[in-house]
């Protein structure tokens, strides 16, 4: 008998075709044994066809990430969200539950949406897009989460780097580099943080690249909150913005105007946009750490561990502390 090894013993190596199908149908639904694994890194996610309907997508959330009532309470925003016309993609109830068990996984069913991504470089599609999440924000501020994460430096920033400084496998050369360029952006960030102020802090999408806004005629929505957390509200605007400061500072300002057609956009806030961008950094190598004996994550992230991903670490954070020395942009 062939040795296990520990891809074998990962909780998703379980997700066998049979197995999907069989929780989906746990439900109550009927599949037609159509089967389609979508991109997805985090969860797992599949498009499951549906006797005499529509196909759904089925997530199945990692094992140990949320809590049940973490997961409630995503869902719950977005229902929210949705029930005032706010363009988000929901969970689907069935029994009066959109999370449901099936064995020892967690799972929940959203309609099929198409769409493609937004022209970021049009000056429409971003006021568009500012407009809505000018929406989004201005009903996330009205009362907070109480259970999901705040993105703020010991989160995203402290608590990452002690992952990769327990977890990772650091060339022996290189650890120290890195864990001096990270401390100096921390420390860079808490001064980002003292220059803006006390700002507020609110429901947001979290996860806000076009990877997760689709476009269609109707203009745009939103899928997978499962980011969802407390943060400034500038967190679901920097990631939309791109090129040099110039063009950076240009579409920005078209995502403010949108945005305070619903919502006041608090200037101090621009203080904070690299400092995000640098908590975002450091949390993404330490979400790679976390994640590297998924077999998923072997083979989509070869590269990731060697000394070529952490010197370019060093260096990103390097030009990271230079970025957050620079005036902010202004709108």
């Amino acid at each position: 008998m062939p040795a296990m090894t520990a891809n074998s013993l990962h909780p998703f190596s379980r997700l066998t075709p049979d197995f999907l199908l069989d929780a989906v149908e746990s439900l109550g639904l009927r599949c037609d044994g159509r089967l389609l694994a979508l991109n997805s890194y985090e969860n797992r996610v599949y498009q499951i066809g549906i006797e005499d309907g529509t196909p759904l997508v089925a997530k199945f959330y990692r094992p140990e990430r949320w809590s049940d009532a973490q997961i409630q309470e995503e869902h719950d925003f977005a229902a929210e969200l949705a029930e005032r016309d706010i363009p988000v993609v929901t969970a689907l109830a069935f029994g009066g539950r959109t999370l449901h068990h099936y064995q020892d996984f967690r799972l929940a069913l959203f309609p099929r949406r198409g769409g493609h991504a937004p022209e970021l470089d049009d000056a429409d599609t971003l006021a568009w897009l500012g407009r809505f999440l000018g929406r989004l924000h201005a009903h996330g501020a009205v009362t907070p989460y109480h259970l999901r994460p705040t993105l703020d430096l010991a989160s995203y920033g402290e608590a990452s780097l002690r992952c990769v400084q327990e977890q990772a496998q650091l060339p022996y050369d290189l650890a120290t580099p890195y864990e001096q360029a990270a401390r100096q952006a921390l420390d860079e960030v808490r001064r980002a943080f003292d220059r803006a102020g006390d700002i507020s802090w609110r429901r947001v999408h979290g996860d806000c690249h076009v990877g997760n806004i689709l476009w269609t005629q109707e203009g745009p929505h939103f899928v997978d909150l499962d980011d969802s957390c407390m943060a400034p509200a500038l967190q679901d605007l920097w990631m939309l913005l791109s090129g040099d400061r110039a063009q950076q500072q240009a579409q920005l300002l078209e995502l403010i105007v949108g945005y305070e057609d619903f919502c006041d956009f608090d200037r101090r806030e621009l203080h904070l946009l690299e400092a995000l961008r640098t908590l975002r950094l450091l949390h993404y190598s330490a979400w790679l750490t976390r994640r590297r004996e998924d077999p998923a994550f072997v083979v989509a992230f070869p590269w990731f561990d060697t000394a070529q991903y952490w010197q370019e670490r060093i260096v990103e954070l390097q030009q990271q502390l230079e970025a957050m020395r620079e005036a902010p942009l202004c709108v």
